[in-house]
């Protein structure tokens, strides 16, 4: 599903996503993702199973200061993200809004097209 905003030539919009994979600026990256308003990273979650933790979240609680919205894609569909791991988020500074990958994508390119400072913790879709 293409979902390419109007940006600015070099802006890091996700440009779409599907079965365990997602696009950035014309690059593939397969498995989870983290998108800040520089750059695209692997996400390292090692929680399979277990839910998602604190301790997957490092990469964005060492950005915090330059994040105004941290959107986490939780796949296929929405599924709320623990109260423990809410509070801790949000006792680091970060502000944190769960919702479907495909909803996460969206969302994300509205933001950085309105300027705003926002990453994107993304689970991918079923394969």
């Amino acid at each position: 599903m293409d979902i390419t905003p109007a940006l600015a030539e070099g802006a890091p919009f996700i440009q779409g996503y599907g079965p365990g994979r997602f696009r950035i600026r014309g690059v593939v990256y397969e498995g989870p993702l983290g998108v800040f308003v520089d750059k695209a990273v692997v996400w390292h979650v090692d929680d399979a199973g277990q839910g998602l933790r604190f301790r997957g979240f490092s990469e964005f609680v060492k950005a915090k200061d330059e994040i105004d919205i941290l959107l986490v894609g939780t796949g296929e569909r929405f599924i709320p993200l623990a109260a423990d791991l809410r509070k801790a988020l949000r006792d680091e500074g970060l502000c944190v809004d769960a919702m479907d990958t495909g909803a996460a994508c969206r969302t994300f390119n509205v933001l950085l097209a309105e300027g705003r400072r926002v990453a994107a913790a993304l689970l991918p879709v079923a394969v």
